[in-house]
């Protein structure tokens, strides 16, 4: 339930439009439900502004499709990285809408329309790098973004990120995924003005050493305006330039 949902609601009750027994039950899961295994928190939209999303990796298909169905329940949008096919097949099974991003791991329940404003780059060093940029672009699709692509602007080619220089100039905030040695996020932030969000991927031989090469290189940036999220986080990083992205469309 968000801010707009629980005015309603109450708003519903005072006019003696919606009876108080109707409402408890659409109130009684905050601020959690209690499903045995998990505590499902119905209540984040009205402190953070998006739905909990659920990280697949770990759980077994009858949990995520638990945790999932309780919290579309409640909200629409609702995310699920690090999903296998069996996840989204299980939700299938269990009766519950969605769309399965198959290269992101992406599962988004009860997907709906969103407003898609204001503008996030999503922007990838090389092909390899995809899932990690997919997830990010997914994840900020689903909270209500505006976004745009541009993939394989690897620094071994420069000119396929200069040719991308005007969208990079025309976004809120820009995602910058690279593995190797992560030499993209570096390269955008002396480019723009805008607040750059590297995420280092797990791309790459031995000495990238999973992703902490990359994440070390990003971190000891010498341009300024640079954050860095977890190796792979793409979903973080979304979170991220949503909160900057949605915060720069309400104050304009």
């Amino acid at each position: 339930m968000d801010w707009d949902k629980l005015r309603a609601l109450l708003e519903g009750v005072s006019a003696g439009r919606v009876p108080v027994d109707a409402a408890v039950r659409q109130l009684r899961d905050l601020p959690y439900a209690d499903v045995g295994f998990a505590k499902v928190d119905t209540h984040r939209p009205l402190r953070s502004g998006a739905p909990e999303a659920v990280f697949c990796q770990g759980k077994t298909s009858d949990q995520v499709v638990t945790i999932v169905g309780r919290l579309a329940e409640h909200h629409a949008n609702v995310l699920a990285t690090r999903a296998a096919p069996e996840v989204a097949e299980a939700l299938g099974a269990a009766g519950i809408p969605h769309r399965y991003h198959a290269l992101a791991r992406v599962v988004v329940a009860r997907p709906e329309p969103t407003a898609e404003v204001g503008l996030v780059a999503v922007v990838s060093a090389g092909t390899a790098d995809l899932p990690v940029a997919e997830e990010a672009a997914v994840t900020a699709e689903a909270l209500g973004n505006r976004v745009e692509r541009a993939y394989d602007c690897g620094v071994a080619g420069l000119h396929r990120l200069l040719d991308q220089q005007h969208l990079l100039t025309e976004a809120n905030v820009i995602v910058a995924v690279a593995g190797m040695e992560g030499a993209l996020p570096s390269v955008v932030g002396g480019l723009v003005d805008r607040p750059v969000i590297a995420v280092p991927t797990s791309v790459g031989y031995g000495t990238s050493f999973g992703g902490i090469t990359a994440l070390l290189a990003m971190l000891n940036s010498c341009a300024a305006g640079i954050s860095v999220v977890n190796i792979d986080n793409g979903y973080g990083a979304a979170c991220q330039a949503s909160r900057i992205n949605r915060l720069i469309h309400k104050i304009r």
